[in-house]
């Protein structure tokens, strides 16, 4: 049975959103509602952040008509104070005026928290094809195996890799047609949006829809008692990476670049980024940064070599190490077998093993649960 968006509309109809009995759909605070091929339903209701607390029933309520829908198979609700130049909400409704930058010295906007999450850290680049998300995988792999309780959120909407890092598949549990149970690989908590879709279906989506899934993933997910979770961020400075600086508690960034100085370019700009939102740098990775074949032992520097290094000397921040290009991690990769997982004791695990471990112990000095900031538009 096919859900259309004048169902959910319908359903809708019966959220009140004041005691005056305005309605959701009536309030102009409704984002544009979507109904994914499977009957998975997206919308967000647009509020202030002073507003969240107040919305939170509004929203489990909105969730509550359409999960009760028949045939409606997920529901991805979401609060969201995103908005971009000249939107106007459905209804006609005035727009709210932007967030205005905090007053100098003034304590930063209280976020909502992760239960039982200690540290959530997020691992961007500033451009694709540097190696983020095989960065990411390994160094979950590496912290765990610390002995520390470790989880991994794939929040590349557009472009998941995660599910082929780990081989896994399937749909992850739910719980009370609400909640979602991780995947689990290698004895990680997994969760991504490659999971929900068909493996070659294409994220057509805005960025109220992508800070949506985004938001849903780490609030709806049972992480249950985590030391750190990881974030594998989509590339570039966007929706996304706003998203998790104004509605998670992170407690810190981990940025992975090649040496060269196309790469070094986008790096900076996404150090940039997360220092204005006052999210700490945790470290810098220098990914694929020495080649030494296998059969002569020759070293070749075919991407440059110590460019990350001197960028985060010239920033001020940690340098974490370098990851060389190796046809090992690319084949475990592939495969969906990390190398730190099934070969633990080889020499490509024991350069992630070192970065996890000086990834660490930045982070343990670093304030778990810091509240979120509240994001500046220039």
């Amino acid at each position: 049975m096919a859900i259309s968006r004048d169902d959910v509309m319908k359903a809708l109809t019966g959220v009140m959103v004041d005691a005056a009995g305005t309605t959701l759909t009536g309030s102009g605070r409704l984002s544009q509602v979507v109904v994914d091929p499977n009957n998975r339903v997206m919308f967000s209701i647009l509020i202030e952040p002073s507003e969240a607390e107040r919305f939170e029933p509004v929203r489990r309520a909105a969730e509550g008509r359409v999960l009760a829908i028949p045939g409606v198979s997920g529901v991805f609700a979401s609060l969201t104070s995103e908005r971009g130049p000249g939107h106007q909400p459905q209804g006609g409704a005035p727009r709210p005026a932007a967030p205005q930058p905090p007053r100098p010295g003034a304590p930063p906007s209280p976020g909502p928290q992760l239960p039982g999450v200690r540290h959530i850290v997020a691992v961007a680049s500033g451009k694709g094809g540097v190696g983020k998300s095989t960065t990411a995988c390994n160094l979950a792999l590496a912290l765990k195996a610390q002995g520390l309780k470790v989880g991994l959120l794939d929040a590349d909407i557009y472009g998941p890799s995660v599910p082929k890092l780990f081989g896994l598949s399937g749909k992850p549990n739910v719980v009370d047609n609400r909640s979602m149970e991780p995947m689990e690989g290698y004895g990680l908590k997994v969760m991504s949006i490659g999971f929900l879709i068909e493996p070659e279906t294409a994220m057509i989506w805005r960025g109220p829809m992508v800070q949506s899934a985004i938001t849903q993933m780490l609030r709806d997910v049972l992480w249950g008692e985590l030391d750190v979770l990881l974030v594998d961020m989509p590339p570039g400075t966007g929706d996304a990476q706003l998203t998790m600086a104004q509605a998670t508690p992170l407690s810190g960034a981990v940025i992975v670049s090649t040496p060269q100085d196309l790469a070094l370019i986008d790096a900076r700009r996404g150090v940039t980024m997360f220092k204005k939102v006052a999210v700490p740098i945790l470290g810098v990775v220098e990914n694929m940064a020495t080649f030494v074949c296998p059969n002569c032992g020759h070293a070749s520097h075919i991407f440059g070599h110590g460019g990350a290094r001197q960028e985060a000397e010239r920033l001020g921040v940690p340098f974490l190490g370098e990851v060389p290009l190796n046809m090992t991690i690319r084949e475990t990769s592939d495969s969906g077998r990390p190398v730190v997982a099934t070969d633990p004791d080889g020499p490509q695990a024991r350069v992630y093993r070192e970065i996890a471990a000086k990834l660490w112990a930045n982070l343990s000095g670093a304030a778990p649960g810091r509240a979120a900031p509240k994001i500046v538009i220039e």
